[in-house]
Protein backbone atom coordinates (compact mmCIF):
# COMPACT_ATOMS: atom_id res chain seq x y z
CA UNK A 1 0.00 0.00 0.00
CA UNK A 2 1.31 3.51 -0.95
CA UNK A 3 2.16 4.98 2.00
CA UNK A 4 0.34 8.63 1.08
CA UNK A 5 -2.63 6.90 1.19
CA UNK A 6 -2.33 6.40 4.89
CA UNK A 7 -3.47 9.82 6.20
CA UNK A 8 -6.92 9.14 4.31
CA UNK A 9 -6.94 5.49 6.63
CA UNK A 10 -6.68 7.26 9.61
CA UNK A 11 -8.86 9.72 8.71
CA UNK A 12 -11.82 7.26 7.77
CA UNK A 13 -11.05 4.99 11.01
CA UNK A 14 -11.56 7.80 13.38
CA UNK A 15 -14.57 9.00 11.34
CA UNK A 16 -16.12 5.42 11.23
CA UNK A 17 -17.12 5.14 14.54
CA UNK A 18 -20.20 7.33 15.69
CA UNK A 19 -19.50 8.46 19.50
CA UNK A 20 -17.79 11.79 21.51
CA UNK A 21 -17.42 14.64 19.47
CA UNK A 22 -13.94 15.92 18.30
CA UNK A 23 -11.33 16.33 21.11
CA UNK A 24 -11.31 20.19 22.86
CA UNK A 25 -7.84 18.94 24.58
CA UNK A 26 -4.46 19.15 23.04
CA UNK A 27 -2.55 16.49 24.82
CA UNK A 28 1.27 16.18 25.07
CA UNK A 29 2.50 12.95 23.37
CA UNK A 30 6.02 11.64 24.99
CA UNK A 31 7.81 9.03 23.92
CA UNK A 32 9.95 7.08 26.11
CA UNK A 33 11.02 4.22 24.11
CA UNK A 34 14.34 2.64 23.94
CA UNK A 35 16.00 -0.02 21.95
CA UNK A 36 16.02 -3.44 22.53
CA UNK A 37 17.03 -6.78 21.36
CA UNK A 38 13.99 -9.02 22.77
CA UNK A 39 10.97 -8.90 20.51
CA UNK A 40 9.46 -10.11 24.50
CA UNK A 41 9.96 -7.30 26.35
CA UNK A 42 7.95 -3.93 25.93
CA UNK A 43 10.20 -1.41 25.42
CA UNK A 44 8.10 1.16 23.63
CA UNK A 45 6.48 3.88 25.73
CA UNK A 46 4.10 5.83 24.20
CA UNK A 47 2.61 8.36 27.07
CA UNK A 48 -0.34 10.94 27.25
CA UNK A 49 0.08 14.04 29.37
CA UNK A 50 -2.12 16.17 30.50
CA UNK A 51 -3.57 18.21 33.88
CA UNK A 52 -7.33 18.61 31.94
CA UNK A 53 -8.17 15.21 30.61
CA UNK A 54 -11.01 13.55 31.74
CA UNK A 55 -12.94 11.54 29.56
CA UNK A 56 -11.12 10.16 26.11
CA UNK A 57 -11.34 7.05 23.94
CA UNK A 58 -9.23 4.26 22.94
CA UNK A 59 -9.52 2.64 19.59
CA UNK A 60 -8.05 -0.72 18.55
CA UNK A 61 -8.48 -1.32 14.62
CA UNK A 62 -7.53 -4.07 12.21
CA UNK A 63 -4.09 -3.07 10.14
CA UNK A 64 -5.24 -2.10 6.70
CA UNK A 65 -3.77 -4.79 5.21
CA UNK A 66 -5.82 -7.02 7.72
CA UNK A 67 -7.69 -8.13 4.08
CA UNK A 68 -4.72 -9.12 2.77
CA UNK A 69 -3.05 -10.98 5.52
CA UNK A 70 -3.28 -14.99 4.79
CA UNK A 71 -1.19 -16.16 7.46
CA UNK A 72 -0.65 -15.08 11.19
CA UNK A 73 2.35 -15.19 12.93
CA UNK A 74 1.90 -15.16 17.01
CA UNK A 75 4.52 -17.38 18.41
CA UNK A 76 6.86 -15.94 21.21
CA UNK A 77 10.54 -15.00 20.11
CA UNK A 78 12.59 -15.21 22.99
CA UNK A 79 15.64 -14.47 20.53
CA UNK A 80 18.41 -12.80 22.35
CA UNK A 81 16.17 -12.38 25.57
CA UNK A 82 17.77 -12.69 28.95
CA UNK A 83 14.78 -12.60 31.37
CA UNK A 84 16.76 -13.90 34.71
CA UNK A 85 16.78 -10.81 36.80
CA UNK A 86 13.05 -9.94 36.36
CA UNK A 87 11.51 -10.06 40.20
CA UNK A 88 9.35 -13.26 40.67
CA UNK A 89 6.48 -13.46 43.44
CA UNK A 90 4.95 -16.54 44.50
CA UNK A 91 1.06 -16.76 44.00
CA UNK A 92 -1.07 -15.77 47.42
CA UNK A 93 -3.52 -18.91 46.34
CA UNK A 94 -2.90 -21.90 44.05
CA UNK A 95 -3.33 -21.47 40.03
CA UNK A 96 -6.80 -21.65 39.30
CA UNK A 97 -9.77 -20.35 36.88
CA UNK A 98 -12.58 -18.51 37.83
CA UNK A 99 -15.82 -17.61 36.03
CA UNK A 100 -17.26 -14.06 37.29
CA UNK A 101 -19.63 -14.06 35.10
CA UNK A 102 -21.97 -15.44 32.04
CA UNK A 103 -24.29 -14.19 29.82
CA UNK A 104 -25.74 -15.31 26.13
CA UNK A 105 -23.42 -12.42 24.83
CA UNK A 106 -20.71 -12.16 27.60
CA UNK A 107 -18.56 -13.70 29.94
CA UNK A 108 -16.16 -12.73 32.33
CA UNK A 109 -13.11 -15.30 33.27
CA UNK A 110 -9.98 -14.72 35.41
CA UNK A 111 -6.66 -16.85 36.33
CA UNK A 112 -3.95 -16.63 38.62
CA UNK A 113 -0.88 -18.04 38.10
CA UNK A 114 2.02 -19.66 40.15
CA UNK A 115 4.27 -16.68 39.52
CA UNK A 116 4.11 -12.98 38.68
CA UNK A 117 6.23 -9.73 38.35
CA UNK A 118 4.58 -7.94 41.27
CA UNK A 119 2.62 -8.81 44.50
CA UNK A 120 -0.54 -9.76 43.83
CA UNK A 121 -3.10 -7.57 46.29
CA UNK A 122 -5.79 -5.73 43.76
CA UNK A 123 -9.26 -7.16 44.16
CA UNK A 124 -11.63 -8.09 41.67
CA UNK A 125 -15.53 -7.52 42.22
CA UNK A 126 -18.35 -8.62 39.97
CA UNK A 127 -21.24 -7.36 42.60
CA UNK A 128 -21.25 -9.12 45.40
CA UNK A 129 -18.38 -11.82 44.59
CA UNK A 130 -14.87 -10.61 45.20
CA UNK A 131 -11.71 -12.11 44.48
CA UNK A 132 -8.07 -11.64 45.63
CA UNK A 133 -4.50 -12.14 43.95
CA UNK A 134 -6.08 -12.67 40.41
CA UNK A 135 -3.15 -11.79 37.16
CA UNK A 136 -5.33 -11.95 34.70
CA UNK A 137 -8.91 -11.56 33.75
CA UNK A 138 -10.55 -11.76 30.33
CA UNK A 139 -13.63 -10.35 28.54
CA UNK A 140 -15.17 -12.68 26.04
CA UNK A 141 -17.54 -12.34 23.60
CA UNK A 142 -20.08 -14.26 21.31
CA UNK A 143 -19.26 -13.43 17.78
CA UNK A 144 -21.31 -14.83 14.36
CA UNK A 145 -19.72 -18.87 14.57
CA UNK A 146 -18.43 -19.07 18.28
CA UNK A 147 -17.38 -16.64 21.45
CA UNK A 148 -13.53 -14.88 21.00
CA UNK A 149 -11.51 -13.37 23.57
CA UNK A 150 -11.29 -9.37 22.75
CA UNK A 151 -10.29 -7.66 26.11
CA UNK A 152 -7.61 -8.59 28.77
CA UNK A 153 -6.54 -6.97 32.04
CA UNK A 154 -3.88 -7.45 33.97
CA UNK A 155 -4.88 -5.92 37.65
CA UNK A 156 -1.57 -6.23 39.17
CA UNK A 157 0.08 -4.00 37.30
CA UNK A 158 -2.62 -2.52 35.19
CA UNK A 159 -2.09 -3.50 31.87
CA UNK A 160 -4.79 -3.50 29.25
CA UNK A 161 -5.08 -5.53 25.90
CA UNK A 162 -7.39 -4.99 23.39
CA UNK A 163 -8.79 -6.65 20.09
CA UNK A 164 -11.40 -5.97 17.22
CA UNK A 165 -13.47 -9.40 16.37
CA UNK A 166 -11.43 -11.19 13.79
CA UNK A 167 -11.66 -10.95 10.40
CA UNK A 168 -13.76 -13.99 8.70
CA UNK A 169 -11.33 -15.36 6.69
CA UNK A 170 -8.99 -15.64 9.43
CA UNK A 171 -10.85 -16.72 12.38
CA UNK A 172 -8.37 -15.95 14.98
CA UNK A 173 -6.74 -12.28 15.67
CA UNK A 174 -3.94 -11.24 17.55
CA UNK A 175 -3.33 -9.22 20.41
CA UNK A 176 0.03 -6.61 20.12
CA UNK A 177 0.50 -3.57 21.95
CA UNK A 178 -0.87 -2.76 25.31
CA UNK A 179 -2.32 0.55 27.13
CA UNK A 180 -2.13 1.78 30.71
CA UNK A 181 -4.77 3.85 31.86
CA UNK A 182 -5.52 6.15 34.97
CA UNK A 183 -2.41 7.35 36.86
CA UNK A 184 1.03 5.93 35.53
CA UNK A 185 3.72 5.43 38.39
CA UNK A 186 7.28 3.88 37.72
CA UNK A 187 8.08 0.23 39.30
CA UNK A 188 11.71 -0.03 38.37
CA UNK A 189 12.22 0.10 34.82
CA UNK A 190 8.47 -0.47 34.05
CA UNK A 191 5.61 2.17 33.62
CA UNK A 192 2.65 0.85 35.48
CA UNK A 193 -1.33 1.58 37.10
CA UNK A 194 -1.43 0.57 41.37
CA UNK A 195 -4.84 -0.15 41.07
CA UNK A 196 -6.74 -1.16 44.46
CA UNK A 197 -9.80 -2.77 42.79
CA UNK A 198 -11.63 -3.29 40.00
CA UNK A 199 -15.52 -3.99 39.73
CA UNK A 200 -16.84 -4.93 36.35
CA UNK A 201 -20.52 -4.50 35.59
CA UNK A 202 -22.37 -6.27 33.42
CA UNK A 203 -25.12 -3.97 32.47
CA UNK A 204 -22.70 -1.37 31.39
CA UNK A 205 -20.19 -3.58 30.08
CA UNK A 206 -17.68 -1.47 32.00
CA UNK A 207 -14.60 -1.35 34.87
CA UNK A 208 -14.42 0.77 36.97
CA UNK A 209 -10.97 1.25 38.87
CA UNK A 210 -10.09 1.95 42.35
CA UNK A 211 -6.53 3.31 41.98
CA UNK A 212 -3.60 3.30 45.18
CA UNK A 213 -3.70 7.05 45.08
CA UNK A 214 -7.52 7.61 46.03
CA UNK A 215 -8.91 8.63 42.68
CA UNK A 216 -11.15 6.48 40.20
CA UNK A 217 -11.61 5.46 36.86
CA UNK A 218 -13.92 3.80 34.21
CA UNK A 219 -13.26 2.11 31.26
CA UNK A 220 -16.71 1.41 29.00
CA UNK A 221 -16.70 -0.98 26.00
CA UNK A 222 -18.91 1.41 23.35
CA UNK A 223 -18.42 -1.03 20.27
CA UNK A 224 -16.87 -4.04 19.15
CA UNK A 225 -17.20 -5.57 15.92
CA UNK A 226 -14.79 -7.24 13.13
CA UNK A 227 -13.42 -3.87 12.43
CA UNK A 228 -12.64 -2.11 15.51
CA UNK A 229 -13.35 -1.97 19.34
CA UNK A 230 -14.02 1.69 20.58
CA UNK A 231 -13.08 1.64 24.76
CA UNK A 232 -14.83 5.21 26.76
CA UNK A 233 -12.43 6.18 29.66
CA UNK A 234 -13.49 8.54 32.40
CA UNK A 235 -11.40 9.91 35.18
CA UNK A 236 -13.34 11.40 38.38
CA UNK A 237 -9.78 13.72 38.45
CA UNK A 238 -7.34 14.35 36.17
CA UNK A 239 -4.14 13.47 36.53
CA UNK A 240 -1.43 15.60 37.15
CA UNK A 241 2.22 16.25 38.50
CA UNK A 242 3.13 15.41 34.87
CA UNK A 243 2.28 11.88 34.91
CA UNK A 244 0.73 10.01 32.05
CA UNK A 245 -2.64 9.32 32.41
CA UNK A 246 -2.84 6.97 29.56
CA UNK A 247 -0.09 4.88 27.37
CA UNK A 248 0.78 2.64 24.95
CA UNK A 249 3.16 -0.03 25.59
CA UNK A 250 4.67 -2.33 22.84
CA UNK A 251 7.73 -3.33 20.89
CA UNK A 252 9.82 -2.80 18.42
CA UNK A 253 13.06 -4.50 17.22
CA UNK A 254 13.06 -4.18 13.69
CA UNK A 255 10.82 -2.97 10.99
CA UNK A 256 10.43 -6.46 10.43
CA UNK A 257 9.90 -7.79 14.19
CA UNK A 258 7.37 -5.10 15.90
CA UNK A 259 4.02 -4.77 17.09
CA UNK A 260 3.90 -1.32 16.56
CA UNK A 261 6.53 0.50 14.07
CA UNK A 262 4.87 4.13 13.21
CA UNK A 263 3.10 6.80 14.77
CA UNK A 264 0.79 9.39 13.12
CA UNK A 265 -0.67 12.82 15.12
CA UNK A 266 -3.29 15.24 14.46
CA UNK A 267 -1.66 18.29 15.78
CA UNK A 268 -3.52 21.29 17.20
CA UNK A 269 -4.51 23.95 13.99
CA UNK A 270 -2.51 21.37 11.44
CA UNK A 271 -3.56 20.86 8.00
CA UNK A 272 -2.28 17.23 7.90
CA UNK A 273 -1.22 14.44 10.12
CA UNK A 274 2.25 14.14 11.00
CA UNK A 275 3.53 10.85 10.42
CA UNK A 276 6.92 8.96 11.03
CA UNK A 277 8.76 6.02 12.12
CA UNK A 278 7.89 5.26 16.03
CA UNK A 279 11.51 4.90 17.66
CA UNK A 280 13.23 8.64 16.46
CA UNK A 281 9.68 10.33 17.32
CA UNK A 282 10.51 13.52 19.16
CA UNK A 283 6.81 14.16 20.72
CA UNK A 284 4.77 16.65 20.62
CA UNK A 285 1.19 18.02 21.08
CA UNK A 286 -1.51 16.10 19.44
CA UNK A 287 -5.49 16.22 19.98
CA UNK A 288 -5.28 12.53 18.16
CA UNK A 289 -3.25 9.98 18.11
CA UNK A 290 -2.75 6.60 15.89
CA UNK A 291 -0.07 3.89 16.40
CA UNK A 292 0.27 1.15 13.95
CA UNK A 293 1.94 -0.45 11.31
CA UNK A 294 1.41 -0.36 7.74
CA UNK A 295 4.01 -3.45 6.51
CA UNK A 296 3.82 -6.79 7.84
CA UNK A 297 5.94 -7.89 10.81
CA UNK A 298 7.36 -11.52 12.03
CA UNK A 299 5.55 -11.22 15.11
CA UNK A 300 1.96 -11.08 15.96
CA UNK A 301 1.44 -10.10 12.21
CA UNK A 302 -2.47 -9.25 12.75
CA UNK A 303 -2.40 -7.30 16.06
CA UNK A 304 -4.29 -4.44 15.71
CA UNK A 305 -3.24 -0.57 15.72
CA UNK A 306 -4.12 1.71 18.44
CA UNK A 307 -5.65 4.84 18.63
CA UNK A 308 -6.15 7.98 20.95
CA UNK A 309 -8.59 10.30 21.05
CA UNK A 310 -11.08 12.60 21.76
CA UNK A 311 -9.31 13.77 24.83
CA UNK A 312 -11.89 16.35 26.76
CA UNK A 313 -12.10 18.34 30.09
CA UNK A 314 -15.98 17.20 30.43
CA UNK A 315 -16.28 14.07 32.27
CA UNK A 316 -19.91 13.67 30.82
CA UNK A 317 -20.11 12.86 27.00
CA UNK A 318 -23.00 14.05 25.12
CA UNK A 319 -25.62 12.48 24.28
CA UNK A 320 -25.76 10.30 20.86
CA UNK A 321 -28.46 10.85 18.37
CA UNK A 322 -31.36 8.71 18.57
CA UNK A 323 -31.29 5.87 16.16
CA UNK A 324 -35.02 6.63 13.47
Amino acid sequence: MHLMLRPLLISLSLLATPAFAASDVAVEVRNESEPVLCAEKDNVTIKAISPEVRRFQIEAAHPAYIAGLVKDNWEADWTACDMTGDPVFAAPVPPRRVTFYESIEYWLVGYTFPTFWRPADTTFRVGDRVEKGLHLVQLWKLGKDKSYEVLVVYPQDGYWRARPMPPQHLGFSSYGSSFLFGPIEQDGARPVVNIREIAFDPKTTSFTMSFKDGSTGKLTLDSVDENRMVLDGVLDKAVTGGKGFLALRSMYVTEFNNDVARIAIREPGAKGWREEPLMPFTGGKATDVWMGRTTHSRHNTSSPDMVFRNFSKDPNPPAKPEKK
